[in-house]
C-alpha cells in the first residue's frame, strides 16, 4: 500500500515546520500532532499511512504514544518511524520494542527519510 497521508508528530512547532515541508515538496498529505496524546486521538481518526513519531514531549512522550498506537486494533497496521534526537543504542532498541518499525535521530536527513517512506511503500 503506498504511502498518501503522514501523520507527524513533534512538540517542536520547528522540527513540525522543516518535516512537514519536506513531505508535502515529495506529494505527500500531511497531519500534524503536537503531543503523545494528540498523536492518539489522531491517528485513530485520521488512520495515517504512517506515523512519524517524536519521542520528547510533555505528558505522554513518544514511546508511550507509539505503544499505545502499535497495540490498538485500529491502529496497529501503521508503521511508526521514531524522529528523535534521543541517539543511545538502548533508545533505539526501546523504541523498536515500543512498536517502532524504524528509528531515526534527529537532525534528520530529508532524503533518507524520503527513501525510508518509499521503501514501505
Amino acid at each position: 500500500m503506498p504511502v498518501k497521508k503522514i501523520l507527524v508528530v513533534d512538540d517542536s512547532p520547528t522540527e513540525r515546520h522543516v518535516l512537514t515541508e519536506a513531505l508535502q515538496k515529495a506529494g505527500y498529505h500531511v497531519v500534524a500532532a503536537t503531543s503523545g496524546e494528540q498523536a492518539v486521538d489522531l491517528a485513530k481518526r485520521e488512520l495515517p499511512d504512517l506515523i512519524l513519531m517524536d519521542v520528547v514531549m510533555p505528558g505522554m512522550n513518544g514511546y508511550q504514544a507509539t505503544r499505545t498506537i502499535t497495540r490498538d486494533e485500529a491502529t496497529r497496521d501503521i508503521p511508526v518511524i521514531m524522529c528523535t534526537s534521543k541517539g543511545q543504542e538502548t533508545d533505539k532498541i526501546w523504541g523498536i520494542r515500543q512498536g517502532a518499525s524504524d528509528y531515526l535521530v534527529k537532525p534528520i536527513d530529508a532524503s533518507a527519510l524520503l527513501a525510508k517512506i518509499a521503501a514501505l511503500g
